[in-house]
């Protein structure tokens, strides 16, 4: 038997529905990313349908008329469901199923069934499964009588699968569990982030609206093998690598989930100790697909991201990346962001740009360095291996003196050591 529900047998026809509240809005775009979501989901969309309002109805998030003009398409594609590409409320998606006798779906059900399949360590597991049951625990109704029409399918992935018809009370006592367990997790990843700014190497995140290549960029900068797929939310896991500079610079990069326009709120809250990583580094490394027409809409819901987590005041550097994509008249365009320290652009699969890259790196490190010239007493040799572990050393030599240095060294690390 395959489980309480056989996912793998089901591809689900959608229909994406969206509402537009003004003329010449973002909507047909970001149903185009709707559509792309759905995709990785491994739905098949058959049709779209935006309607037109002042504001989105409070009851069935589309007005009567459309309502009937959805039915009625949705028997003549063979749809057998559609995705709405705003977060419903409880009223909305319940009263929407009754209406259309389909499956109901919304952006954030969406969203939380891709992270679900996608998560791989047990924070992750941990973070998707309280996400989602924090999610369901207003929806009980609704969501039970939408998934009970087609028994499967989006929605009904991930850890949280076999809870869905738990009552509020078995929900809750699941999301005080998994809080406690997630509390466990931040400690350690507090005390890794702890032991990391004692040993004073720097820390550079790299951020970036979902499927713009940072997972390629930090396996391009370190050889590491951080999964790499043209997918949306390839990778959920905070990984962090290595990179020693070419003057002999040491600095840990470190790879986040990606950002998405319409970010679920109970995903924000969930992975806020995965997406503070970008709260606690150095500098922010912050990677474009430039070859993306949404490129600058990309580019904003990234910084009002970081602005809702609070990540200010860091030097940041913006990567162009994917310049292979673009046309040779495209490619001679320089492209600028003007909130940003620099603007590099790169190609994170060819390997182009990787050295204006590292140098913008290097001088951004040299503003939190001090230039130190001096002879240690051979005695203090320790003190030597610091400045070189942790520095960047530009001369030494062994003299009757002592060990003649010159470095540049992290304020910190300077402030440790006895001059």
């Amino acid at each position: 038997m395959a489980g309480l529900y056989d996912n793998t047998a089901l591809t689900e026809r959608v229909i994406l529905v969206g509402v537009s509240l003004q003329e010449n809005d973002d909507t047909q775009e970001s149903l185009d990313e709707l559509e792309e979501l759905a995709a990785t989901a491994g739905a098949v969309t058959v049709g779209r349908l935006v309607q037109n309002r002042e504001k989105i109805h409070p009851g069935t998030y589309l007005g009567k008329g459309k309502i009937e003009e959805l039915k009625a398409y949705i028997w003549e594609v063979e749809a057998t469901g559609i995705i709405c590409d705003d977060e419903l409320s409880p009223a909305q998606m319940a009263n929407l199923a009754d209406a259309l006798d389909v499956k109901v779906m919304d952006r954030t059900l969406l969203i939380l069934d891709i992270f679900a399949a996608r998560a791989v360590s047990s924070e992750g597991k941990i973070q998707v499964e309280l996400a989602q049951l924090r999610y369901r625990a207003t929806r009980l109704t609704g969501l039970g009588t939408t998934m009970s029409r087609l028994g499967g399918g989006i929605g009904t992935r991930g850890p949280g699968e076999k809870k869905l018809e738990m009552d509020r009370r078995l929900i809750r006592s699941r999301i005080s569990q998994l809080k406690k367990e997630l509390e466990g997790v931040e400690r350690h990843r507090e005390t890794n982030r702890s032991q990391r700014r004692k040993t004073g190497i720097p820390v550079a995140a790299i951020v970036g609206y979902t499927n713009a290549g940072k997972s390629t960029l930090l396996n391009r900068l370190t050889g590491s093998n951080v999964l790499e797929e043209d997918k949306l939310f390839a990778t959920l896991d905070a990984t962090t690598r290595e990179l020693i500079l070419d003057g002999g610079q040491k600095i840990l990069l470190t790879d986040t989930v990606g950002f998405i326009r319409k970010l679920p709120h109970h995903l924000v809250e969930a992975f806020k100790s995965t997406l503070e990583e970008a709260r606690y580094a150095d500098i922010i490394l912050h990677v474009v697909d430039s070859a993306s027409p949404q490129r600058d809409t990309h580019m904003y819901v990234v910084y009002d991201t970081l602005r809702q987590l609070n990540v200010g005041d860091k030097p940041v550097i913006t990567l162009f990346n994917k310049t292979d994509l673009l046309t040779e008249k495209e490619q001679q365009i320089r492209l600028n962001d003007f909130r940003a320290d620099r603007s590099v652009s790169i190609s994170a699969r060819s390997g182009e740009g990787m050295e204006e890259l590292k140098a913008a790196l290097e001088q951004i490190l040299r503003q939190r360095q001090l230039l130190i010239e001096r002879v240690f007493d051979y005695s203090r040799a320790k003190d030597v291996a610091v400045l070189r572990k942790y520095g960047q050393v530009l001369e030494e030599a062994y003299r009757e003196d002592g060990i003649y240095v010159k470095a540049y060294v992290p304020k910190e690390v300077y402030a440790r050591l006895d001059f």
